[in-house]
């Protein structure tokens, strides 16, 4: 999995500069310029664009992007809760439990540690999501 943190220029951080408070981040238009590596089937893409990990490793939480283009599913157990927004076109969203959903732009999703999620898109989808674990884990 690609990840955007390592293509940033490093910077020392605030935190290791002064005892001051902590330095936010700011990733400019990473939605429309950040593109996230194939993990799977030729049409799944995932990429983090941040993760708490080396601040926080015993609790760490990492974001980024998912990209599913229209071909085949991808079906995915979760490791870890994941919390998902969906920004740009469609999926469709289904577990063992038998929910189904076609969900748009807005939508805002709670995949809870064990579950098992199935990912379908006829035009292409477009999703932010922030997860309870090290970078590069999903």
């Amino acid at each position: 999995m690609g990840s955007y943190i390592s293509s940033l220029t490093k910077k020392p951080s605030a935190d290791k500069m002064s005892s001051g408070p902590p330095a936010f981040k700011h990733y400019a238009k990473a939605q429309s310029t950040f593109k996230p590596p194939l993990i799977a089937n030729g049409n799944a893409f995932l990429g983090d664009i941040f993760s708490s990990e080396k601040v926080a490793p015993e609790a760490p939480i990492s974001c980024g992007l998912y990209r599913l283009e229209p071909g085949v599913p991808l079906d995915y157990t979760y490791t870890y809760h994941e919390m998902k927004i969906i920004l740009e076109g469609d999926f469709t969203i289904s577990d063992e439990t038998g929910q189904k959903v076609h969900a748009v732009a807005g939508d805002v999703f709670n995949f809870p540690k064990g579950s098992k999620i199935r990912f379908e898109t006829e035009k292409g989808g477009l999703a932010f999501y922030t997860g309870q674990r090290a970078e590069g884990v999903a």
